[in-house]
């Protein structure tokens, strides 16, 4: 693989429903095969009737305090205030209150619209707004928090309304717009059997609603804990930004993202994070790493069919140690069949990498990936880690 293709081999989903294509081509250029699957939709209420009851309430009564949250929501809010033929109007109810915005998205709409931001967090997270809040007071205030996407329990942001009522505030929502599941799910349940199955090797989510989505599909149908165990162990969850990681890690889910909240520095990250995170397994003179959908042999991209590559996982899964025909058996697609089956796929696999010395026989007892003196000690009968 060259330096300027550090992806090649590895396989990214990407969760996103807005600018995702834009995003594929900076993975792709980098040798990234890449699986999209939008994890939800924005639904704008431009018609919303409470929408448009809160925005005639802050026109009316204009609150001390107003928090924008999304750069989109923000725009969106003024939009349909245009088309009601309140912009001005709100535009100046806006313009009397204390303006927040919790990144450079939001501050960036509110700029466009001839306003001003009094303050924003360095993190760009609603916590350190909320903190920034509760430290000067909100006992009696009026303050207008414009939401984004819909309330479940995998997302943080909801309480924040809450948190600023029990310390006293009076609080407006204001429902710019909603997300809700893609209308076919029928992408993001491959997306989630892959993920499940470690077929890719990273899983990339750009809002929390995004993560939210997913993890509620997953609940439904069964695979929540599958993914959860899949983005702890050998599939990496790459989020843009704090915000977004927040649901992954309450469930303990580790995830890494860049230093700046932005879909560049999120591609640049996976670029200079995934190839640092391969296995590299040294077995019969050969380095072999195995991805999510390939294996890369001394540096070289190797596209194994399903049965080769449920047996190249299986063996890698605990380098050194002495597989059974019967394990490997039931690990391949189907499961079916007798152990005829698993010499046959052995003897492909073997041909697919291109390295026979690396998958050795243990006669009578099944498989094993030929590891190089040094990397390992042997112990009675099979290898372990040293």
């Amino acid at each position: 693989m060259s330096d300027d293709m550090p992806l090649a081999g590895f396989t990214v989903g990407i969760t996103a429903s807005r600018r995702a294509e834009e995003f594929a081509t900076l993975l792709t250029r980098r040798g990234a095969d890449v699986v999209h699957a939008p994890a939800i939709r924005i639904i704008p209420l431009a018609d919303d009737r409470e929408l448009e009851r809160v925005t005639q309430q802050i026109i009316s009564d204009p609150p001390e305090v107003v928090v924008a949250t999304t750069g989109i929501g923000f725009r969106g809010w003024l939009e349909a205030a245009d088309g009601w033929g309140e912009a001005e109007n709100l535009g100046s109810a806006l313009g009397s209150a204390r303006l927040l915005a919790r990144g450079p998205k939001a501050k960036g709409a509110i700029r466009a619209a001839d306003l001003r931001e009094e303050w924003s967090p360095a993190s760009e997270s609603s916590a350190e707004v909320l903190e920034h809040l509760l430290a000067e007071g909100v006992s009696g205030k009026r303050i207008a928090v414009q939401l984004h996407g819909a309330t479940t329990e995998w997302e943080p942001i909801p309480d924040f309304c809450q948190v600023l009522r029990d310390a006293g505030a009076e609080v407006i929502a204001v429902p710019v717009y909603r997300w809700e599941p893609p209308e076919d799910p029928t992408l993001l349940d491959r997306m989630i059997d892959a993920i499940a199955s470690a077929g890719i090797d990273a899983v990339s989510f750009t809002s929390a609603p995004a993560v939210a989505s997913m993890l509620m599909r997953a609940d439904k149908t069964g695979d929540l804990g599958d993914i959860l165990d899949a983005m702890r162990g050998p599939v990496a969850a790459m989020c843009v930004g704090p915000v977004t990681s927040a649901p992954l890690e309450a469930l303990n889910v580790p995830t890494t993202a860049p230093a700046r909240a932005r879909l560049g520095a999120l591609a640049r990250h996976i670029v200079d994070e995934l190839p640092q995170r391969a296995n590299k397994i040294q077995a019969g003179e050969h380095e072999i790493s195995i991805r999510g959908g390939c294996v890369v042999v001394d540096g070289e991209v190797k596209q194994l069919p399903p049965a080769a590559m449920s047996l190249i996982r299986t063996l890698g899964a605990s380098p050194g140690r002495v597989v059974s025909r019967d394990e490997l058996l039931a690990s391949l697609p189907g499961g079916g069949g007798d152990t005829h089956a698993v010499e046959t796929a052995v003897a492909r696999l073997r041909a697919c990498l291109g390295a026979p010395k690396a998958v050795q026989t243990v006669v009578k007892r099944g498989y094993r990936l030929a590891l190089d003196p040094g990397d390992y000690v042997q112990n009675p009968g099979d290898y372990a880690t040293r």
